[in-house]
């Protein structure tokens, strides 16, 4: 007769610990974001946040994804919040788009291409943007 109660705990536990790193994630990622949202002209601003945007929503639905999946998106948030390749702590266009091109990446590996990430200025004229 034994009591199957260790598995319960272990959910709780792991589910504490999954939403522990989520949150972590995001602070990263809206913390960088306010830091540079000042030094940022309208576009890049935009860019920005918009790439905010898809990282906080990769990370909330990821959360109980694989561990390759948390890692793809885990790295993109770091390359997003420590990526600089201006002096100071303002964001060059450069290291937005940079972080454009990760973020995109690992948006089509998880499949999500509705969170594909498009400056303005790639947009086509004409077209709607994303």
């Amino acid at each position: 007769m034994a009591v199957e109660k260790a598995p319960a705990v272990v959910s709780t536990t792991s589910k504490r610990a999954a939403r522990a790193g989520t949150d972590v994630l995001i602070r990263k990622v809206d913390g960088h974001l306010a830091a540079v949202r000042a030094g940022l002209a309208e576009p890049e601003l935009e860019l920005a946040e918009r790439l905010a945007q898809v990282l906080r929503e990769l990370v909330v639905s990821t959360a109980r994804a694989s561990a390759a999946d948390r890692g793809r998106v885990r790295a993109a948030v770091h390359y997003f919040v420590l990526r600089r390749e201006s002096r100071g702590r303002l964001l060059s266009v450069r290291s937005l788009t940079a972080a454009q091109r990760v973020v995109n990446r690992v948006v089509l590996d998880l499949g999500r291409p509705d969170l594909l990430v498009e400056a303005r200025w790639d947009c086509r004229p004409g077209s709607p943007p994303r």
